[in-house]
């Protein structure tokens, strides 16, 4: 996506004008800007509208990677970053954003439209994982698993072979619950 169809407020124009943009119908609020109406709504192009939120050395995670890689219609009123680097950071955050310590490994890294985000798989394994705590994930495993159904068996295999880790179990039958759906 061309860097200049995307609006972000504070930027080129006020939080006004691109609300009176938004009222006229020539743009629409993506994510936390704004991108012309008629623009094909793609993960590059929603990625792009979080950038000025994922900070430096961050990953999206869990509800806003899936939201990034199709998952429902609006994005998290709260976004998910984990650390994508090996070294301790300490971002400034917005109070909308959820800021996890846990490293993700580059191989579960992946760039969509210039922000690092996770893979679909990690990002289904991140949502699995954290259901017993969040039941307000299933959700995003739901809308994910309907961009793309393999993730599905996909995740139930790499849980098999994990050891023992919270959330396996409860995650691994919510996961075959999403399956026969």
């Amino acid at each position: 996506m061309h860097p200049a169809l995307l609006y972000l407020p504070g930027g080129r124009l006020t939080i006004a004008e691109l609300s009176a943009a938004r009222l006229d119908g020539h743009l629409v609020d993506l994510g936390e800007g704004f991108v012309p109406a008629d623009l094909v709504e793609a993960p590059a192009t929603r990625a792009a509208t979080l950038s000025a939120v994922i900070p430096p050395g961050t990953a999206a995670s869990g509800p806003t990677a899936a939201w990034i890689h199709g998952a429902g219609d609006a994005a998290p009123s709260r976004h998910h970053v984990s650390r994508a680097v090996s070294r301790r950071i300490r971002p400034v955050l917005s109070v909308r954003v959820v800021m996890h310590e846990a490293q993700i490994p580059l191989s579960d890294q992946q760039i969509v439209g210039g922000v690092t985000t996770t893979t679909p798989l990690r990002t289904m394994l991140d949502l699995t994982l954290a259901l017993h705590r969040d039941p307000g994930l299933r959700p995003w495993m739901i809308r994910l698993a309907e961009v793309d159904p393999r993730l599905v068996a996909d995740a139930v295999d790499v849980l098999d072979g994990l050891g023992r880790v919270p959330g396996k179990i409860s995650g691994r039958a919510a996961l075959l619950r999403v399956r026969t759906r």
